[in-house]
């Protein structure tokens, strides 16, 4: 078996819409097409011992080994791989439990479809998952530990820590999007200009004057002490000499930690002689000119958590620690204690392992042991100088122990950094009782708190501490969204969102949309080319000053890595015709009509999904969304609008020249369709469609009617407003008609506007594109040969994997079969092909352009049309 094509779903997708992230896979079956499961006896043993844990796959007998079972009675091998690809991605910590397998179209292969956390670790257990089948199959041996540890590698170093999940899981669960900005904990919530950002517990309103406090513990220590608040006497160190004034000063114990260190990185704790010291000396210059020295406070170590100016959580840490049996030696008690279940690598679980590395070497040295060393029955020892979570400490929540005084001092802190996220160190012997009183202190204030000890803590209350600070972000009646209009079809779709922004922009928006031909923010292209896939719906999501965005969604996006965004407010579906298919494994209508449907499948439960009524494959969408459905027509006395109106529902049509909304048993006329500029005078009608599904749109985000009206009379079809999207010029002597159509709908649609004009003769320059169907090429061909009576053939640029004979032969063969005796002229170079047509226009002529460069087709257009008039006022 070997992988053909592997595809990351980000958002939702062909695939699944309830299930955004998926590792797509093609696989083929090789040598395996003809076999099942069953033909491979010892494949069953060989999974148990090797994936234990598949025991919980409930596969489709539903109960717990049934995939097992399963693969007893004979399952395709495409399963296998996917549940191999779960399983290793749920051995490195990463539960990921949805997976589906389907036939392809070409015998022998198979798409392998299943969930991921992070992307890497998704394609790496992808090959992985093949590699393990087919050994399995093959019957040879297998080590599964390099990619077992391969996948925790890229777990830690890529996955959310537990403050920054903690912190997701709140905001989603609350209807707030995020967008994740680098690969790492930086964090968008919300889109436009609602966004808040994150990394790890700092926030977009974390003072930066606050942080650097924060950072310098002594300014730290003097802004406390002048406050009231108890801190430990010491001092800072740059050198030997003055860590030996230091120590004469201070006596043992002490405490020694890095200037600008965090995370107990570096830091020594009760040190009681010189030895000892200046080790630890050494080790907190590792990550800090300056060394903080200080008399060690007796006590417990706790966390105090202020969020908001109001304190939320308390923890009590403890090193990592093991206590003997008078049996067993150290190394052995650490690794008894790793086995705990709760314990995994690094922020996999709610526990770290404990690791023997040189701060706890140091530690055994100091007590004169070594990891063999047996610990006598009932000894605890400590492994750790400091009790980080993250090196294997445990945390005990007292949130509900904590003194009122300790309460405001807490609060007091937070205030006097100035931090809106605030976690306080303090050692006391016991929390509930004012920190006055039992001589302890307060050793460190820290600008961005771990939360793990308080969502997760090893005993005691989990506190959700996430939750204050959605709160903070997004007060009560904020909003986190803006509003999102989509915008998919074969044809129409880039007028349909042009005219849309526009609408949008006429209402007092700050509109930020995606086309065929770049990223608009208010109106300026800030990125030019394809812009209608996931890339560029985030790039106008992200912009801090767009509050409305209009998304243009093409199949290529949605098939390659889904949609940016998880819902939108209003759905639009154009139609669906013959395009792009045998590209991407889309070989048929209908399941083209499953890629696009996409969009109003994502649709939020109050939104709408507008929908084409005339189009059966669109009309078919309708019967299985959750949302809203309006409908719009060129026929309003089609029986599918009738019932729908006549449920209550909503739909706008073209009746007797006007565009109108049906609504319940209302009707109301919003523009006569000769007066709106995109209709040419009405006889562009293929583009009443869009501006139906426009005006449905404008409605339904509550624009006032003669706002609409506005929108539709100002947005004028020009090679600015709309490029090649029917930008018409006017000769004195002939017209000239660009336009981007490369499919037959298109090309029809064009044909259908020509007839309506009184042209003499009308010429078409007209290409096929190299990735589309032999029989696609020949019916643009067909349509070419009803529509013209020229026609120059000529070639893009890029022929996308063909050649020229393989593109010219079918389209030529269309002409020849519909319109054998036609004039047809082959000029492969576009610019060359365009400037023939115009040197040889005739009088009374209409020469269509279907363009590859719509920029420099038109650019050559208006450089003629200056040439022309400047002849005419010449004579």
């Amino acid at each position: 078996m070997k992988i053909l094509d592997l595809r990351t779903m980000r958002g939702p997708n062909y695939w699944s819409v309830t299930h955004p992230k998926l590792i797509v896979i093609k696989l083929d079956l090789e040598e395996f097409a003809a076999t099942d499961t069953s033909h491979f006896p010892f494949l069953v043993k060989r999974l148990q011992k090797m994936f234990p844990g598949m025991y919980s796959h409930r596969s489709r007998e539903g109960i717990e080994g049934g995939f097992f079972r399963s693969v007893e009675k004979g399952t395709t091998l495409g399963h296998v791989v996917q549940h191999i690809a779960l399983e290793l991605q749920s051995m490195a910590g990463m539960e990921c439990g949805y997976g589906r397998c389907y036939p392809a179209h070409e015998a022998g292969n198979v798409f392998v479809v299943f969930s991921y956390q992070e992307e890497r670790a998704g394609e790496h257990a992808a090959f992985a998952a093949v590699r393990i089948a087919n050994a399995l199959l093959k019957n040879e041996k297998y080590k599964l530990a390099p990619d077992i540890d391969r996948l925790h590698q890229i777990r830690e170093a890529e996955y959310f820590g537990p403050s920054t999940y903690s912190i997701i899981s709140e905001a989603v669960s609350r209807g707030i999007p995020y967008i994740r900005l680098n690969r790492h904990s930086l964090i968008q919530l919300g889109y436009g200009v609602n966004q808040k950002r994150i990394q790890a517990t700092m926030t977009s309103g974390t003072s930066c004057f606050a942080v650097e406090i924060a950072g310098d513990k002594n300014m730290t220590k003097a802004f406390l002490e002048e406050a009231g608040v108890p801190v430990p006497k010491g001092t800072t160190v740059y050198t030997q000499e003055e860590l030996k004034k230091a120590l004469d000063w201070l006596s043992y114990p002490v405490v020694l930690k890095p200037l600008d260190g965090n995370h107990g990185k570096g830091a020594t704790i009760n040190v009681t002689n010189f030895k000892d010291a200046l080790k630890g000396f050494t080790d907190a210059k590792r990550f800090s000119n300056g060394v903080i020295v200080e008399q060690f406070v007796q006590g417990a170590d706790f966390r105090l958590l202020v969020i908001n100016g109001k304190f939320v959580a308390a923890a009590l840490r403890t090193p990592a620690m093991v206590t003997g049996d008078g049996t067993a030696t150290i190394k052995q008690l650490v690794d008894k204690e790793n086995k705990d279940p709760r314990r995994g690598v690094g922020h996999e679980k709610v526990l770290t392992k404990i690791s023997i590395d040189k701060q706890t070497r140091r530690i055994l040295k100091g007590k004169g042991f070594t990891p063999q060393t047996v610990l006598p029955e009932g000894e605890v020892l400590y492994l750790k100088s400091t009790a980080n979570i993250s090196t294997g400490g445990t945390a005990t929540d007292v949130t509900d122990l904590v003194d009122p005084y300790n309460v405001l001092m807490a609060e007091r802190i937070a205030g006097l950094i100035g931090l809106d996220i605030c976690g306080i160190d303090v050692m006391t012997t016991d929390i509930a009782i004012p920190l006055d009183q039992t001589n302890g202190a307060v050793l460190e204030v820290n600008a961005a708190p771990g939360f793990r000890m308080h969502i997760s803590p090893t005993y005691g209350l989990p506190r959700n501490v996430a939750e204050p600070v959605i709160d903070m972000l997004f007060p009560h009646g904020k909003p986190s969204r803006i509003p999102i209009i989509a915008v998919t079809g074969t044809n129409g779709k880039t007028t349909t969102t042009r005219l849309v922004a526009h609408m949008v922009k006429n209402n007092g928006y700050q509109v930020g949309y995606t086309t065929t031909d770049g990223i608009y923010v208010q109106d300026k292209m800030l990125e030019k080319g394809d812009t209608t896939g996931a890339y560029s719906a985030e790039f106008v999501l992200k912009d801090p000053t767009v509050n409305f965005a209009v998304l243009e969604c093409a199949r290529g996006g949605l098939l390659r890595s889904g949609l940016g965004f998880q819902h939108c407010d209003i759905g639009i579906v154009t139609n669906v015709s013959s395009d792009h298919l045998g590209l991407r494994d889309i070989h048929t209508l209908e399941e083209l009509a499953k890629v696009k449907a996409v969009i109003p499948k994502s649709v939020c439960k109050d939104g709408y999904a507008v929908l084409n009524a005339d189009d059966d494959l669109v009309y078919g969408m309708a019967s299985d969304l959750q949302c809203k459905v309006a409908f719009f027509s060129m026929d309003e006395h089609n029986p599918r609008i009738l019932k729908h109106i006549a449920k209550g529902g909503l739909a706008a049509v073209f009746e007797n020249g006007f565009i109108s909304i049906f609504k319940n048993s209302y009707k109301i006329r919003v523009d006569r369709v000769a007066d709106v500029p995109l209709t040419f005078g009405g006889k562009a009608k293929f583009n009443i469609e869009n501006i139906l599904a426009a005006t449905l749109a404008g409605y339904i985000s509550r624009f006032d009617i003669e706002d609409i009206k506005t929108a539709l009379r100002t947005f004028i079809p020009s090679p600015a407003k709309t490029p090649g999207r029917m930008n018409l010029f006017k000769f004195p002597d002939f017209e000239v008609l660009v336009d981007y159509a490369h499919n037959v709908g298109g090309m029809k649609a064009v044909g259908a506007f020509m007839n309506d004009l009184d042209a003499t003769v009308k010429v078409g320059i007209v290409a096929g594109v190299g990735d589309r169907r032999a029989e696609d090429i020949y019916e643009l061909g067909k349509a070419a040969g009803q529509i013209f009576d020229e026609i120059i053939i000529r070639l893009d640029s890029d022929l996308r994997g063909k050649t020229a004979d393989e593109i010219m032969a079918p389209l030529l063969q269309g002409i020849e079969d519909v319109a054998p005796d036609k004039n047809v002229q082959v000029i492969p170079e576009e610019m060359r092909a365009i400037a023939y047509a115009l040197e040889h226009a005739v009088e009374g002529s209409i020469i269509a352009i279907f363009t590859e460069d719509v920029s420099e087709s038109v650019k050559m257009v208006e450089n003629f049309k200056v040439l022309e008039d400047r002849k005419m006022f010449a004579e």
